[in-house]
């Protein structure tokens, strides 16, 4: 049995694309599962209700884009059909500085997909979380290092994971 994987993100960026791709790896090294990698500017409300699982990630604009905002808002009541309920759901995003309110842009993700029903999922403790503050999702700061794709891979594993539990 394959799970379905829904990497979705608001494509403004380099840095996110590239996070949005260590994840969709991440997903596939589960083996049980399948990324489907879409831009905002690809998605339908079909792949978020399709989907076993949701991975959600905005750069840092004070918060999620405007573009993703949009998006998000554009999806009709998911949270009062219960389109989304129970499948786990976890968030990511980039910014210029670690203190430049990319923990209110995870928290904003992670806020809809709250009141969509769905089951957050965290990054497993590693010691780049001192450095990289990334306790709600995965970030990358100032550009993407190599350490913050292992934190991507890791949440988009972690997801895949939980998901092939809940379906199994």
């Amino acid at each position: 049995m394959t799970v379905s994987v829904l990497v979705l993100y608001d494509p403004k960026g380099p840095a996110i694309e590239s996070l949005a791709l260590a994840i969709a790896r991440g997903v596939e090294s589960q083996g049980a599962a399948r990324a489907s990698l879409k831009s905002t500017e690809q998605a339908l409300t079909s792949d978020l209700i399709e989907a076993d699982a949701l991975l959600l990630g905005s750069p840092n604009w004070s918060g999620v884009t405007g573009t993703l905002k949009s998006w998000l808002d554009e999806q009709g009541d998911l949270w009062e059909e219960g389109s989304l309920a129970g499948k786990p759901g976890a968030a990511f995003t980039t910014g210029w500085g670690r203190h430049s309110g990319v923990e209110m842009t995870l928290l904003q993700l992670i806020h809809w997909m709250l009141a969509c029903g769905m089951v957050i999922v965290g990054l497993p403790w590693s010691e780049r979380m001192k450095e990289s503050g990334s306790y709600y999702g995965a970030i990358a700061t100032a550009g993407v290092a190599p350490e913050d794709l292992i934190q991507a891979e890791a949440l988009g594993l972690r997801v895949a994971e939980l998901a092939v539990r809940l379906r199994g």
